[in-house]
């Protein structure tokens, strides 16, 4: 679980971007305009940023009482309130749409996420993500893909080497590209290599690859793969797959399955803020009901 606090700098540049130099509709609200509002979800599915939304708006307005109604990962229905506010209206106007579009993004990640998870069921496969995600918001789609169940393959370049395409045809292929690599990294740090066909496969092996990613391969070719590298690297399925083949996939015997559109193309998950009961003092006597 990640703290607030690490995402100060990220929250205040989008609400920046949207509040600019000053919020020209808000301005007809009395500032001391205050009440109770309750971010609720519209649709079904898992719930994933509580966090960020409530910090939205404490940085609007650090004076706003916040209360959790459920935790990152809870399923939730139409109706479910998920956060309730306790502020000034005006804050909570500044704040609200930046506050929705963080927690409807990762719960839709999160969702996309468990339905995945769910069509695997009862098989030895990990669900995982790719790099495939918004300038930026790496960290939080890749926490929410881990709050629907999932698992996270590479943060960055720096974590982990994937020899791809483009590589092995620069240096001559993947016997000549292992070397390198081999020798430029240290014993720790494992090593996948992309692979096409049954051919490469084979070398790959030979080479001592921890990881083979199978790309854009049919399941009879992804299932003739696992028999032959049987057990001696870790096998991942990549490419191509979607919620409707998901299980064929998984049944093929792979250890890992990327699906890069869990994170780049997402349907959110829809939420909303009501505003019940707004009062202001008496100095306004306004009412907003």
């Amino acid at each position: 679980m990640y703290a607030s606090y690490q995402f100060r700098e990220f929250i205040e540049q989008a609400l920046r971007e949207d509040i600019g130099t000053g919020d020209l509709s808000s301005s007809i609200v009395p500032e001391d305009l205050t009440g109770l509002a309750k971010l609720y979800a519209k649709q079904q599915g898992i719930v994933a940023g509580i966090f960020i939304a409530e910090q939205t708006f404490l940085q609007v307005d650090a004076k706003t009482k916040t209360t959790r109604l459920v935790k990152d990962g809870d399923k939730v229905k139409p109706g479910d309130v998920v956060l309730e506010l306790n502020g000034s209206l005006n804050s909570l106007l500044q704040a609200e749409r930046t506050a929705l579009n963080f927690i409807q993004h990762l719960s839709g990640i999160a969702t996309a996420t468990r339905r995945a998870v769910d069509l695997v069921a009862g098989l030895p496969v990990r669900i995982i993500d790719t790099r495939k995600t918004l300038a930026g918001w790496r960290t939080l789609q890749k926490y929410a893909v881990r709050v629907g169940g999932g698992y996270n393959h590479r943060f960055g370049l720096y974590d982990a080497v994937l020899l791809k395409d483009n590589h092995l045809w620069a240096v001559g292929g993947i016997t000549e590209a292992f070397r390198l690599i081999r020798n430029e990294v240290g014993h720790t740090t494992i090593i996948q290599i992309e692979c096409e066909n049954m051919e490469q496969i084979q070398e790959a092996i030979s080479c001592g690859a921890d990881t083979i990613l199978l790309d854009n391969m049919t399941p009879e070719q992804m299932r003739e793969a696992v028999l032959y590298i049987n057990g001696r690297a870790v096998v991942e399925a990549s490419g191509g797959i979607k919620e409707s083949n998901l299980r064929q996939v998984a049944e093929t015997g792979v250890d890992l399955i990327s699906m890069g559109a869990l994170t780049h193309s997402v349907q959110v998950l829809d939420f909303s803020l009501d505003f019940g009961d707004i009062k202001a003092n008496t100095k306004s006597q306004l009412r907003i009901k």
